[in-house]
C-alpha cells in the first residue's frame, strides 16, 4: 500500500486511511469510514487508523476490522450504594458537559434489581466501539475514578441491553470534534482525492 505524500504529517493523527485496492486515501474521520463501508461501491476496502506520524512524514497505520464501526463499546461503573451510583453519574455528567467527549454518547444510571451476579446500581457510559482509545484517555486525562467494579468492552454493552433493568437517569453527552466529518455526499463524491483533508 502506497501512501500519498502530505505536509505536516502530525496532523492527521487519530484519522483514518482508506485502501480501495487500486489506489488509497488519507485523512478520513470515523464517520466518514462509516459512511464508505455502508456504501454498495467502496464496503470491501480496508480500513488503518493512523496512530502515530513524524514529522518527517513516516505514519504508523494499525488495521482495524470494519465490524468495529458498526459495533458500541462501553464502561460500566458498578455500585451497591445508590447515593454512590447517583454521584458516580453526576459526576461523569458534569466531566462531559466541561471536558469535550471524544464522541458521542450516551449515560445511563440504572437499577438492575436485587441480583447475586452484578451490583445493583450501574452508571454505564455507552459510545462508539472505534472510539474506545479516546474515551479510556479522556477518562484518564480527568483522573476519573468512579465504582466498587469497573468494566468495558462491547461484551458488557450487549449484557447491559440484555439485563432488566430500571434507567434511573439519562444523558446524551455530545462531542465537539476538532476536525468534523463531511456529509454522505461529500465523503462519496470525493473518493478519488488522496488527501481528503
Amino acid at each position: 500500500m502506497k501512501l500519498p505524500a502530505v505536509s505536516e504529517s502530525q496532523r492527521y493523527r487519530g484519522l483514518y486511511v482508506y485502501d480501495f485496492g487500486e489506489w488509497t486515501a488519507l485523512g478520513y474521520t470515523a464517520e466518514e469510514i462509516a459512511v464508505l463501508l455502508e456504501s454498495e461501491a467502496w464496503r470491501n476496502g480496508k480500513v488503518y487508523k493512523i496512530v502515530r506520524a513524524t514529522p518527517d512524514g513516516r505514519m504508523e497505520l494499525r488495521g482495524v476490522a470494519p465490524e468495529r464501526f458498526q459495533l458500541e463499546s462501553g464502561m460500566f461503573f458498578n455500585r451497591n450504594d445508590l447515593e454512590a451510583g447517583r454521584a458516580d453519574f453526576s459526576n461523569l455528567r458534569q466531566l462531559g458537559h466541561s471536558r469535550a467527549v471524544p464522541c458521542r454518547a450516551f449515560l445511563h444510571l440504572a437499577d438492575r434489581g436485587e441480583s447475586k451476579d452484578a451490583a445493583r446500581y450501574v452508571t454505564a457510559l455507552i459510545y462508539p466501539a472505534e472510539y474506545e482509545d479516546e474515551m479510556s484517555r479522556w477518562l484518564l486525562d480527568a483522573e476519573y475514578a468512579a465504582g466498587d467494579l469497573v468494566e468495558g468492552g462491547p461484551s458488557h454493552v450487549s449484557n447491559y441491553y440484555a439485563d432488566e433493568k430500571t434507567i434511573l437517569e439519562r444523558q446524551q453527552l455530545w462531542s465537539q470534534p476538532a476536525i468534523p466529518s463531511r456529509s454522505p455526499e461529500e465523503v462519496l463524491s470525493s473518493v478519488r482525492r488522496a488527501v481528503q483533508r
